[in-house]
């Protein structure tokens, strides 16, 4: 890994280990203990609408399984064993209790097993509030804006409910607002890899940006301005290793000392497509707006990326991808196949 420079990124590893590189997710729990309004929703991967979440009032927290740290044995007996490790292993922690601090869950249709599971959480968990979300599947109908914009009001419904008041336009505004300036610090981070990998490294801007689903955005986004702002000032040489871009891994996330071993082997990961939801949007969603749920529907339609779970008719994501990676004057690339 790059070595360490003063304050934010000296203590990235610690900051890992304290959020999503921890097994017994004990960040939420802290995060409930700051009160009655500290409530949780746990968001499925790959991508969540957030800004409804956090507009209610809840802290949107990214539950992308347990990775290698978590041992199933007992989702087995709820779910086939063959389905994916992240559905499984996201129910053992439910059913070992390490997801108690969650007061509910939102599942995106990103796969059948996604859509299984959602259901098997109603039964097992009876008690907690469960949201299946919807996506179109042909983006470029005429009729995706009002399906998605029907999905995203019934789930502001359902918030709705469980918080036990009404969610106006006000305060998704505000939500969209906190999200634009989020994801603009994110791009940053992105843009000062690419231009200087010597700086900022894989592992530590995966790190930083992962640790934003842990807790409030608006505090991660005081994280993230510092640790540009570290990284910008960070006295490190240019050194001889093979630029490369890492692609694949849109769903399954890979282990963090992964991505530390590919730096240590000699590479500057210039690119990739790890956590597509913490990126999802490709330029800011319009705020301000009399019908800020019909400005999230417009967004995801024109303004994501095209990924494995999107893709637009005509498209042409192999060409994107070859004109990514020679903009990038990359020697190779990484893939991560599912």
């Amino acid at each position: 890994m790059t070595t360490a420079g003063p304050t934010v990124l000296a203590s990235v590893r610690e900051l890992a280990d304290r959020t999503w590189n921890d097994p017994e997710f004990r960040a939420l729990g802290e995060f409930r203990a700051r009160g009655p309004h500290a409530r949780v929703i746990g968001c499925f991967p790959v991508y969540t609408p957030e800004e409804i979440v956090h507009a209610a009032g809840f802290l949107p927290a990214h539950i992308f399984g347990g990775g290698h740290l978590v041992e199933i044995e007992r989702a087995d007996s709820r779910i086939q064993s063959f389905v994916c490790s992240i559905c499984r292993s996201t129910l053992e922690l439910a059913l070992t209790g390490k997801l108690d601090a969650l007061d509910g869950f939102i599942f995106p249709s990103i796969c059948d097993v996604a859509r299984n599971l959602s259901g098997v959480w109603r039964r097992n968990f009876p008690d907690r509030w469960v949201a299946y979300v919807h996506w179109p599947e042909n983006v470029r109908s005429r009729h995706a804006r009002d399906y998605l914009l029907a999905e995203f009001q019934r789930l502001a419904a359902g918030l709705e409910e469980l918080r036990g008041q009404p969610l106006g336009p006000a305060e998704l505004n505000a939500s969209i607002a906190v999200y634009n300036r989020n994801r603009d610090l994110i791009r940053e981070l992105y843009a000062l890899r690419r231009q200087h990998p010597e700086k900022l490294g894989l592992a530590e801007t995966y790190s930083l940006v992962r640790a934003g689903g842990f807790m409030p955005r608006e505090e991660h986004t005081k994280l993230l301005a510092s640790a540009l702002e570290d990284s910008r000032a960070r006295d490190a040489q240019p050194r001889d290793f093979i630029r490369v871009v890492l692609e694949g891994a849109f769903c399954e996330q890979p282990p963090l000392e992964l991505l530390e071993a590919m730096e240590d082997a000699g590479c500057y990961v210039l690119d990739d497509d790890l956590l597509l939801g913490m990126r999802w949007y490709e330029r800011p969603i319009a705020e301000g707006t009399a019908d800020p749920l019909a400005a999230l529907a417009a967004a995801y339609l024109e303004s994501s990326p095209a990924c494995a779970v999107l893709l637009a008719e005509g498209d042409d994501r192999v060409r994107r991808f070859a004109d990514r990676v020679q903009a990038l004057r990359a020697d190779g690339v990484f893939f991560a196949a599912a």
